[in-house]
């Protein structure tokens, strides 16, 4: 038994080495995305757009503790990133919520169409990346929070197209789609939260 004691350290070692760049390579990929939307909603103004923004921003802060629990491991620490985790969605929902309400009831439509549809298709492949790169990674090495992550982020990837529809229904005329999909952006964040904390409870 003694003589297996090493490999299972060493293996450890090598588990949290894989976690920790793949935490790192998905921070990247988010906090780029995140640059790259701020800078369009400058230019458009569209609040589908900050919801997609606030929430991007969000995940990729979560990469903070999740690297942390892979830099210190423990029950405490990997259960703290979890929390954070949750968090972080729970208050990025919030924020975009309320500010989403505050543009329906008024509030000039986005400008730009063309460069918000850009927009909402730069939050789908980041987080389509970010997704892929938690996701194989957390399957790896068995890690429940990674994996959690990750499912959000996929889901994520298919959330930002929102803010292409958003565009195309304004250039039709319906300016009031723009918060209204935000709210439900909102509605499906919350969603995501509640399957996440499942997929951390069972673990």
């Amino acid at each position: 038994m003694p003589q297996n004691q090493p490999q299972e350290c060493q293996s450890n070692d090598t588990d949290r080495r894989v976690g920790l760049r793949a935490v790192l390579l998905s921070l990247t990929v988010l906090a780029t995305t995140s640059a790259v939307q701020a800078v369009i909603f400058f230019l458009t103004g569209s609040v589908a757009l900050l919801t997609d923004l606030i929430h991007n921003t969000g995940d990729a802060l979560t990469a903070v503790p999740l690297a942390i629990s892979f830099v210190r491991p423990s029950r405490r620490a990997s259960r703290n990133a979890e929390l954070f985790v949750l968090g972080a969605i729970l208050v990025s929902a919030v924020a975009a919520g309320i500010e989403a309400i505050r543009r329906v009831a008024g509030g000039r439509p986005p400008d730009h169409l063309l460069v918000l549809a850009a927009g909402g298709v730069v939050g789908a492949i980041g987080n389509w990346t970010a997704a892929q790169i938690r996701t194989r990674t957390g399957r790896a090495i068995n890690n429940a929070a990674l994996m959690a992550d990750g499912d959000h982020a996929l889901i994520d990837a298919f959330v930002s197209l929102a803010v292409v529809l958003s565009a195309l229904l304004v250039y039709l005329g319906f300016s009031i789609a723009d918060p209204l999909i935000a709210l439900a952006s909102v509605v499906i964040i919350v969603l995501i939260t509640i399957h996440a904390w499942r997929i951390i409870a069972s673990n």
